[in-house]
């Protein structure tokens, strides 16, 4: 397995890669926004994605993003092919765009937003914390990439102030240390409480 940071050579998995995270978001049908072959073109051409591949097979992807005047650094369109799953290959591509990320931004904040417990763990473990919507970016670029997620009526509803996604915040100037464990439990009340309270109201609107 070779993770290495995408070049134009790898534009031709472009289609591959958004049919991957479209069907992605269908099986799960939560928290996934939609990208398009030409983004991730242009996320390859800038040299600011990562890609996985065994020999020439695609088997994962993440991209960088800048937002804020580069204050804030954010990694979307994690991926994995559902050939290459259950592997911990999720985890190394994270890790490789998160290094990567530091090198090429060492003066930005990285965050994410995400439903994915398994990213959260990922996320936790390099260093992230959990934070409010507001403790992120207000760059309003980044919230239009919300758009094509189903669950964009909620982010609407509360004025980006909260969704089914958690946000989480790295912030490199920072003590590294992690002030609690990671708890699995907790964080998956939390998202069985938000997707009561969120989807409940987003169902008796639909009735209405």
């Amino acid at each position: 397995m070779e993770i290495v940071i995408a070049t134009d050579k790898h534009i031709k998995y472009a289609i591959k890669i958004s049919q991957t995270i479209d069907k992605s978001a269908e099986q799960r049908g939560t928290g996934i926004a939609k990208r398009t072959p030409e983004y991730i073109e242009k996320k390859i051409k800038s040299g600011n994605a990562v890609i996985a591949l065994e020999g020439e097979k695609f088997a994962g992807f993440c991209y960088i993003e800048t937002f804020g005047d580069k204050n804030f650094v954010v990694h979307s369109g994690l991926i994995v092919h559902p050939d290459f799953r259950n592997q911990g290959l999720a985890k190394k591509i994270k890790t490789k765009v998160f290094e990567y990320s530091q090198k090429r931004y060492p003066k930005s904040k990285i965050f994410g937003i995400t439903t994915g417990l398994a990213v959260m763990k990922i996320n936790y473990e390099l260093g992230y914390k959990p934070v409010t919507f507001s403790e992120l970016t207000d760059d309003p670029e980044f919230w239009k990439g919300c758009q094509t997620c189903t669950n964009y009526d909620v982010l609407q509803r509360t004025d980006k102030k909260m969704c089914l996604c958690t946000g989480m915040l790295y912030d490199g100037k920072k003590d590294k240390k992690k002030e609690h464990p990671y708890n699995s439990k907790s964080l998956s009340r939390l998202k069985r409480i938000k997707q009561s309270l969120f989807l409940k109201k987003k169902d008796q609107t639909k009735n209405k």
